[in-house]
């Protein structure tokens, strides 16, 4: 009953992977699968890792629960999600591996361009500024829509962080595949693997994950699909990363 004495008006606790305890805004956008595999897709690196737009902080969690860094510092811009992502890192007890910053990655300073990081990861907003359905609340419409920066500047402050030959790891729509391409090059930051998520083998691809590289030579590996869903149970490939926090090493 302790844990509850963490929450605020207006929040609720969930149990998530990896025995991870995380406070929530149902107003907002809550954990769900695209961070999940995001989380489960990035490659554990000898360094540190740069968060950029933590929200609730789960991303940063699950990475450092699952050793795939050293050190994680998670950038937001909202007040209040940094402030609910800083006690979801104390909730479980991490403050010794993640530091919760609040400010906006577009602003001069607030990402420092000394290529002090092995790796760089985002959930970014998926839908353009004034595209598709604006949502009731605006921490949803924050989250979904590129409303505090588009993916060419979580691209930019990505790269200008990374050290040469550090990776960038993100999760994207399908439909927007050569906005984030472009992105990517016009920053410096070069594909090098990528991999589609449908939800069966009958279904359009739903999300779309990529590694890249600071610097990269050019050589983009397009992986076999990864379908969550083989009849109404969940597939082979779905079910070893929710058991290992990873994909399976034909992905790679």
């Amino acid at each position: 009953m302790l844990l509850y004495k963490f929450l605020l008006p207006g929040e609720r606790l969930d149990y998530v992977n990896d025995r991870l305890s995380l406070i929530q805004r149902p107003d907002g956008l809550c954990f769900g699968t695209d961070t999940l595999l995001l989380a489960a897709y990035i490659r554990a690196v000898k360094g540190d890792c740069l968060e950029l737009g933590t929200g609730t902080g789960i991303l940063s969690l699950l990475l450092a629960t699952r050793g795939k860094c050293r050190h994680i510092d998670a950038l937001e811009i909202q007040h209040e999600y940094a402030a609910l992502a800083a006690r979801n890192v104390c909730l479980n007890h991490l403050s010794d591996r993640i530091r919760v910053t609040e400010g906006d990655l577009r602003a001069e300073g607030v990402v420092a361009r000394d290529g002090r990081y092995k790796l760089t990861v985002a959930n970014p907003p998926y839908m353009r500024q004034k595209s598709g359905y604006l949502n009731s609340t605006a921490h949803k419409t924050d989250a979904r829509h590129e409303q505090n920066g588009d993916i060419r500047d979580f691209c930019k402050a990505a790269a200008g962080a990374l050290s040469f030959g550090g990776q960038f790891c993100c999760v994207f729509r399908p439909d927007r595949t050569a906005d984030l391409v472009c992105a990517m090059r016009d920053t410096g930051l070069e594909p090098k693997r990528m991999t589609f998520i449908h939800r069966d083998a009958g279904a359009p691809p739903s999300l779309l994950l990529m590694e890249s590289r600071a610097g990269g030579n050019p050589g983009l590996i397009c992986t076999k699909p990864l379908f969550l869903k083989e009849g109404a149970s969940d597939s082979e490939d779905l079910r070893y990363i929710l058991e290992s926090g990873n994909f399976p090493p034909s992905f790679y």
